[in-house]
């Protein structure tokens, strides 16, 4: 037996298999045997290995009739080996003449299935740098290794990968490697093989040890396909493609062979290799390239691992950055890094492991970048000539400009810190009299801080109007809007342009001085309306006036004449230049300390407390007074004050797997949306009740609630109840934003504008590709993850044939017929479908209209049923029709019998089966359970709404109907016979068995049944 059996693997190399078998020959150790194996080469090779090996009998050369990749040409080498021990040798490397005899020296000694040996790397067209790299990093000390930890040291992320997987640089016992080679694959792999061979000979060999200062293995790196050169997108989906089939093998080794251990490290194994392939990507794709190869990327290996990767990259990048404290350039690959991770979309409802570990690395990455943008965009603000501070403390909306820049102020700069704002704590500052000194903890800092030519400060929720237009104020002088959005920006001139041409020339700019007599109430100069704040003190006044005559006693006419004059502007909001604004504020601050060391405010009220605010905006009345008696030369301009209702931040519903990662981490997401106002919550809580009861435990439920109005109370209310279904989370989501400037007016009163909402959900769920939109007014008895996992291919909905419709399709008058075809335009009228439960998919309902499109549909149709009637004209022709049971309408007034019987049979036939077991029963219509107890299903109903705490509010709701029914009817009415119907079914039919423990006597279901009889054999 051969001390070793060299491998040696050949493939159109004849410029490098000569020097290959050469260092063989030259081995101060003779006892081997070189099993070399050509696979079929098309160039030299074959001939140049049988001049080079002669009849030296010490080879052995074995030539494939077809090519068939190295792992199969190391497979058929391993199988032929007969020495102690075996190692692999590519053609284009070779060894150093001492290499076995060293080697065999430490075999000898170990006791190992495995010896780890050092590596010389030789640079063929790759940089010093990265070969440098390259062989420090193979030639770590690997020291002893025993049991599980051989295949743990090599692929265990909790390791940290610290060992390379490299078949070549290994001495191995023979028969633990043939063995390993027995249990994989016989086919083809063409790169990437080393990673699965050692994977599998690590899971089979007991123990390793190491010997890196044996470096008589040399390899030349840049030779074959490694290294650093470029390759088009084309090229690296090859890669992708054989990345994918090596892991693959290896998941095959583990389902056949593997532990839970192996299970473990196959995950490290598969991550790693996505690494290696997504370092491809960045290095050596050509970069005109690289969205093609992005998509390549994502089709051989999944989008979520193709995100992890080039978030990864997005994350290296950025962090230097972060650590240095430098601002990227904007030509800098970090953002193109950044926009080719934007472009591969991941689901919102990939909880695997793999989507989690992409939604971390992109946290991460973001996180960074963001940073980085800030500072960025921080820069670009200090570069402004004119600043225009925003003084906010929570966050709002904020016009997208480079003058109007939020600073955030308060307690919240410590435990909520926005990074995309300035913010008042830095520098030099006073940030921590905020609770007292309100705004003007911002133009404080603006005074020691801000160098720029210009500086001025407007409010969260209070704005100049930069135009020349002058728009209608309220009664106090302010503009009153409600929201900051692109058509109040452009309205009130809140971009760059505007500003810059507005406030040009001018050297104080202010709101406009109002006559106080023509505000409400009795007070008529500024000294009467603080007199009667009621939270204020008027003694504060009068003693910032005295420290203000003290001080500055040339000013003391300016305080009285203003104090009891009529005019005032207000908000400390003006734009001045740096200059008068620094000498306002070293006159303003000075007198606002002594006040506050002069007053004793330990029991003033919160909104006392803000006295010195409230001070200054009196204060910077005499000061601009002062500068006009005593002619400062200032040119001046005033502009209205716009006062916003809604100022807050319009932020799109983040995903619940990025919002709550921990809660999903793993988890099958099944989004589901409502609509409802505040008055409709006990029916909304009694329907979301009754699905959670149901529906299976092995989904989590990201319930979603599209409202404008429902009460901050409610909303505690149904997420304490909500507490007790731990596969679920509720949330709500404010749509006024989304549905203003639409008209949603609805064609019939029992119908609410909230139905309209689900036009909105393709955009609000963006990250989802499918979402249940349910109605509010269900009880839902089925497992509704039956019904969102509904095999609906590219249809656009999955709904059930409106029973309704459908019979009054057929009734003898041919209005519906004649509607459904005209003003619908619906080809097949009988493919019309009920809306109160749908499945959306959102993927394929994007392509076909956006919001905007839908809702302008919506605001210019007069339609009978509204968005029910436009769905089933948009979707005629792409809808997946749900057996009858997923949608149960209830008699309405008595609409079974006059109006569903006339249904085609068979969609009627369906419903009525249907009413046996409902899995959703819809009361649709104006005839509800909580206003008629005995309606049809009524007992199901109160069954799942005494179990919400709206319980009581429903009876309520119901005892003040019935109130106002007996006051309705007269005593007349009470007296008046009602005629008896002729029995539906006689006392001997065989049918009473049936019907009768289903449907006793007096029960309104009994009743319901009835007139479906008697209907369907014509009896009245």
């Amino acid at each position: 037996m051969p001390k070793f059996s060299v491998v040696v693997a050949a493939y159109n190399i004849e410029k490098y298999v000569g020097r290959c078998i050469r260092s063989l020959k030259e081995q101060s150790l003779n006892d081997f045997e070189a099993i070399i194996v050509d696979d079929c080469s098309t160039d030299g090779t074959l001939s140049v290995i049988e001049d080079e090996v002669g009849s030296d009998d010490r080879f052995t050369i074995v030539r494939h009739e077809r090519n068939e990749g190295l792992h199969v040409v190391r497979k058929d080498g391993v199988s032929r080996a007969t020495g102690e021990f075996t190692l692999l040798l590519d053609g284009d490397d070779e060894f150093e003449p001492d290499f076995l005899e060293s080697l065999y020296a430490r075999c000898a000694l170990a006791d190992a299935d495995i010896v780890h040996f050092g590596i010389t790397v030789v640079s063929e067209g790759v940089s010093e740098g990265e070969r440098a790299a390259f062989e420090s990093n193979n030639n770590r000390p690997s020291g002893t290794i025993r049991g599980d930890e051989v295949l743990q040291r090599i692929f265990s992320e909790d390791e940290g990968q610290r060992m390379d997987w490299r078949v070549t640089q290994r001495a191995y016992r023979t028969s633990v490697l043939q063995h390993a080679f027995a249990l994989m694959t016989d086919e083809r792999l063409n790169r990437a093989e080393d990673g699965y061979e050692c994977f599998v000979i690590a899971a089979e060999a007991r123990s390793s040890i190491g010997a890196e200062d044996i470096r008589g293995y040399v390899y030349h790196y840049g030779c074959g396909i490694t290294g650093e050169s470029k390759i088009g997108a084309g090229r690296f989906g090859e890669f992708a493609q054989y990345f994918k089939e090596c892991i693959d093998a290896a998941k095959d080794y583990v389902r056949t062979h593997g532990s839970p251990f192996v299970a473990k490290a196959f995950d490290g194994f598969r991550h790693k290799m996505y690494e290696l392939l997504a370092n491809d990507w960045n290095v050596r794709v050509l970069e005109d390239e690289k969205d093609e190869a992005t998509s390549l990327f994502v089709r051989h290996c999944g989008a979520s691992i193709a995100a992890r990767e080039l978030w990864r990259f997005v994350r290296d990048r950025a962090y230097p950055f972060i650590e240095e404290k430098v601002i990227p350039a904007e030509d800098d690959e970090l953002w193109s890094l950044v926009r080719h991770a934007d472009m591969v979309r991941v689901a919102d409802d990939v909880t695997d492991e793999d989507g989690m570990r992409f939604r971390d690395m992109r946290r991460t990455a973001m996180y960074y970048v963001r940073e980085l943008s800030c500072r960025r965009r921080f820069d670009q603000y200090a570069n402004q000539s004119i600043r225009v501070l925003v003084t906010a403390h929570k966050r709002v909306t904020i016009p997208d400009s480079l003058i109007l820049q939020p600073v955030q102020v308060g307690p919240g700069n410590k435990s909520d810190r926005f990074v995309d704002y300035l913010h008042d704590d830095e520098g030099e500052n006073i940030s921590d009299l905020n609770p007292m000194y309100c705004e003007l903890t911002t133009q404080y800092w603006a005074w020691k801080n801000v160098r720029s030519d210009y500086v001025g400060f407007c409010h969260y929720r209070r704005y100049f109007n930069f135009t020349d237009t002058f728009y209608d104020e309220n009664p106090y002088g302010e503009v009153m809007d409600g929201s900051i959005d692109e058509a109040a920006v452009k309205k009130y001139g809140l971009d760059d342009e505007t500003i810059r041409k507005c406030v040009s020339g001018y050297d104080v700019i202010t709101t406009g001085f109002h006559d106080l007599r023509q505000f409400p109430g009795d007070a008529g100069t500024p000294r009467e309306q603080y007199e009667a704040a009621e939270r204020l003190h008027y003694h504060d006044l009068e003693a910032v006036s005295r420290i203000v005559k003290d001080m500055h006693p040339d000013y003391s006419t300016d305080v009285d004449e203003f104090l009891d004059g009529h005019l005032s502007c207000f908000c400390n909001m003006y734009i001045m230049r740096n200059e008068i604004f620094s000498a306002y504020c070293e006159w303003l601050f000075p007198i606002l300390e002594r006040f506050c060391a002069e007053a004793d405010m330990s029991h003033y009220s919160k909104e006392a407390l803000r006295t010195p605010g409230h001070l200054a905006e009196r204060l910077f009345n005499i000061y601009y007074k002062h500068a006009m008696r005593t002619n400062a030369g200032w040119k001046t301009k005033q502009l209205q004050c716009v006062h916003f209702e809604n100022p807050d931040e319009k932020t799109d519903l983040a995903p619940l797997v990025e919002w709550e990662p921990d809660l999903v981490r793993g988890k099958r997401l099944i989004p589901v949306v409502f609509a409802s106002d505040d008055g409709y919550v006990p029916m909304l809580t009694t329907t979301i009740g009754s699905m959670l009861r149901n529906a299976s435990r092995d989904f989590f439920y990201d319930i979603v609630v599209l409202q404008r109005n429902i009460s901050y109370e409610h909303r505690r209310a149904m997420e304490g109840y909500l507490t007790r279904y731990p596969n679920s989370k509720l949330r709500f989501y404010d749509v006024t934003d989304l549905v203003s400037g639409y008209d949603l007016a609805t064609n019939n009163a029992h119908i609410s504008m909230e139905t309209y909402y689900r036009f909105l959900v393709q955009k609000i769920f963006e990250g989802y590709d499918r979402v249940l939109y349910l109605d509010s007014d269900l009880v839902i008895r089925g497992d509704v993850s039956e019904l969102f996992n509904v095999d609906m291919g590219d249809n656009l909905v999955a709904a059930v044939r409106d029973v309704d419709y459908l019979g009054n399709l057929n009734m003898p008058d041919g209005k519906r017929l004649e509607y459904t075809r005209n003003a619908l335009g619906m080809s097949d009228p009988y493919a019309y479908f009920q809306a109160g439960v749908l499945v959306l998919n959102t993927r394929e309902m994007r392509k076909l209209h956006t919001v905007s499109e839908w809702m302008d549909i919506v605001s210019k149709s007069d339609f009978i049923y509204d968005d029910q009637d436009i769905l089933n004209a948009e979707c005629q022709g792409r809808v997946h029709y749900l057996p009858a049971e997923w949608n149960v309408m209830h008699d309405c007034a008595g609409r079974v019998a006059k109006v569903f019987t006339w249904a085609p049979n068979e969609v009627f036939d369906a419903y009525n089966a249907s009413r046996t077991n409902p899995k959703i029963i819809h009361y649709a219509g104006f005839e509800k359970p909580w206003v008629n107890s005995d309606c049809d299903f009524a007992n199901v109903y109160w069954e799942y709404a005494r179990d919400t705490p709206f319980y009581e509010s429903l009876i309520d709701r119901l005892a003040r109907v019935m109130a106002d029914d007996a006051i309705r009817h007269s005593d007349a009415a009470l007296d008046e016979r009602v005629p008896r119907h002729e029995k539906a079914v006689s006392e001997n039919s065989p049918i009473r068995r049936v019907i009768d423990p289903i449907a006793p006597y007096g029960t309104r279901r009994r009743e319901v049944m009835k007139s479906i009889g008697r209907a369907v054999r014509g009896k009245k």
